[in-house]
């Protein structure tokens, strides 16, 4: 039978009830004849302090809630206990005089299960900085932040799946190997079974005709054609999973592998779009400000001071709607006085510089910026009748710009064929996308969110590399 999570057991009430604790070591501290140690097990933030009395004769208040003396395994252990060792321990919960907790563990005995020596446990109680705890990832999710990243990493992915299947939303796996790029911008990770260094040395071109597929084939950047296949028969489709850019990027906003969420809706327009997406947003900082709320306070008093506002601010406001045009319109004469880093104008791809000033300067809340030129924005959006534009949105937020990007999709055939021959892209490659605009055609829409970036603006932590367990970017392939 599984023990009781720390979470729950801090929960319950201090009635003498006997508990069997599981974690691992966070502090331990003598005074005198008492032993306070602090266990965590990772369910929530907060460790729950174990008492133990080393006495022969157990104290008066102590000895009442555990009946009995600490045997001598329980002394041995207690004796060779450091940071980081899992353990075992047993006794009563009782009202807990230290502030912060409501109960504690009257400890009847404690057993060593694996020791964490201290002249070599790597995290000892003391602050480390985070680059160096990029180096012991594997280590790095029991330390306060991590492990605080690490749950609502995993509650927003949970939140996520409520969201859209409250809505009538089918879940799609879409495939992580493809042969079609969905973003047309070239950045693949190629995936072969060639012995390419000895076709290389026998200065043969490769033949991809006797590939593993038969073809080139790659990582995919996006499961978004995939899952349009899906809204054209389902109505309402949504995936979630890995992605992968070949992008030379070494920042702190960029990573080669990540997790992205692409709902599709059938039989919508781009306004559609950005209701399905203010929501989204609101129904996940709402989720974040109330099942993580102990996680969130931590981030607010330690890595970013405010964050718990400006996610209270967002779920507020009304999203405020500007098209491209008027955008840049903006930023043009806002800087006039070399403000800007990257001079805006129109035909340019927004910076975020760009975006922050839109959001916190300009609207001081969440934008939906709209109707892009349709040279920086990828084949399949829907073209509008200008013949410059076309139906694409990015919902900015203040602290980060950009953190949606969607559109209305091409359903007219002849214009998607046109685009994508403009671009230099062979329609036969992709007979199967076009066919959707064939048979059955229907206006859809749909949009992108980066869960890692996600991640990054609830936490307020600063490198994306520390909202996913094991990172992956140039040069990083470790673990």
């Amino acid at each position: 039978m599984l023990s009781p999570l720390i979470k729950d057991i801090l929960s319950a009430p201090a009635d003498l009830q006997e508990v069997r604790v599981r974690g691992w070591v966070r502090t331990k501290r003598d005074l005198k004849n008492l032993v306070f140690v602090e266990v965590n097990d990772g369910s929530c933030f907060s460790s729950i302090q174990c008492t133990f009395d080393r006495s022969a004769a157990v104290g008066a208040a102590v000895g009442a809630a555990l009946g009995s003396a600490l045997d001598a395994a329980s002394l041995a252990a207690l004796e060779g206990l450091s940071t980081g060792a899992s353990v075992e321990v047993w006794g009563r919960l009782s009202p807990s005089p230290a502030a912060g907790q409501a109960v504690e563990v009257a400890a009847a005995g404690i057993s060593l299960i694996g020791e964490a020596p201290a002249g070599a446990y790597p995290l000892q109680k003391k602050r480390h900085s985070l680059e160096f705890l990029r180096e012991i990832a594997h280590l790095r999710a029991r330390t306060n932040t991590f492990g605080a990243v690490a749950r609502v990493r995993n509650r927003m992915a949970y939140a996520i799946h409520e969201f859209f299947q409250s809505r009538g939303f089918q879940y799609i796996h879409t495939p992580i190997i493809t042969a079609s790029d969905a973003e047309g911008a070239g950045a693949m990770f190629q995936v072969t079974t060639l012995d390419l260094a000895a076709l290389a040395e026998s200065g043969k071109a490769p033949d991809y005709g006797k590939d593993f597929f038969g073809k080139k084939a790659f990582l995919t950047v996006s499961g978004q054609l995939e899952v349009e296949t899906y809204a054209t028969a389902l109505s309402r489709c949504y995936t979630f999973g890995p992605t992968f850019r070949a992008e030379n990027s070494n920042t702190t906003r960029h990573l080669a592998e990540f997790w992205m969420v692409e709902p599709e809706i059938s039989f919508a327009h781009l306004e559609d779009d950005m209701e399905l997406a203010e929501a989204f947003l609101k129904e996940l900082f709402t989720t974040a400000l109330t099942s993580c709320a102990a996680d969130l306070a931590f981030f607010d008093a330690h890595i970013e001071k405010g964050i718990i506002e400006a996610l209270q601010s967002v779920v507020a406001s009304k999203f405020v709607h500007l098209s491209y045009t008027e955008a840049v319109r903006e930023l043009e004469s806002a800087g006039s006085g070399g403000r800007f880093q990257f001079k805006p104008y129109w035909g340019c791809d927004l910076q975020s510089e760009h975006e922050k000033f839109l959001t916190e300067q300009l609207v001081k809340g969440p934008v939906i910026v709209t109707d892009y030129p349709q040279e920086i924005k990828a084949f399949y959006m829907k073209q509008n009748d200008d013949g410059k534009t076309v139906r694409a949105m990015d919902v900015l937020v203040p602290r980060l710009g950009e953190i949606i990007g969607g559109s209305e999709r091409e359903d007219k055939l002849d214009r998607l064929q046109a685009r994508m021959q403009a671009l230099g892209m062979e329609p036969a490659d992709y007979g199967w996308y076009l066919d959707l605009r064939r048979y059955g055609a229907v206006p859809h829409a749909g949009f992108g969110l980066g869960f890692e970036r996600l991640i990054l603006y609830i936490t307020g932590m600063a490198n994306i590399r520390d909202v996913i367990p094991y990172p992956r970017a140039v040069g990083l392939a470790d673990f």
